[in-house]
């Protein structure tokens, strides 16, 4: 099994179309075997499930993500499990224990909150993590 992770410093990248890297851990007898940092060489939305599938993806974990990428994910095959943050390494151990905690409606908003503020992130919610990273708080 293949589980892929949106990357970045360590943590799971907020927003699937944006991610500069994924790593993708090697699991056999539900343990890591190995893992490595591959980046996505500027793949947008589209190409980024054509990109897991290649590299042999089975699932992913990741922040937010669009409709259109969760359908891409499904035809590929690849198990999404989305509206995770934190760090990459134990988002994979607990999806491993059968502990994460995900939530697969976790879309993006085509860049903007529901009060059409477009703080230029990407669209995910970010009132949860408290700040979308341009200067714009909630």
């Amino acid at each position: 099994m293949k589980i892929a992770v949106t990357y970045e410093d360590g943590k799971i990248f907020q927003h699937f179309g944006h991610t500069e890297a994924f790593k993708l851990y090697d699991v056999e007898d539900g343990k890591v075997t190995a893992s490595r940092v591959l980046p996505t060489n500027g793949s947008g939305h589209g190409a980024l499930a054509g990109f897991l599938k290649t590299e042999g993806a089975d699932a992913l974990i990741c922040g937010g993500i669009g409709g259109g990428a969760q359908m891409a994910l499904a035809e590929a095959g690849i198990r999404l499990y989305a509206g995770v943050s934190g760090d990459a390494d134990a988002a994979v151990e607990a999806l491993l224990r059968g502990e994460l905690h995900y939530a697969n409606d976790a879309t993006c908003s085509h860049h903007e909150h529901a009060d059409g503020h477009d703080c230029g992130h990407g669209g995910h919610d970010c009132a949860e993590h408290g700040s979308c990273g341009s200067g714009c708080k909630h």
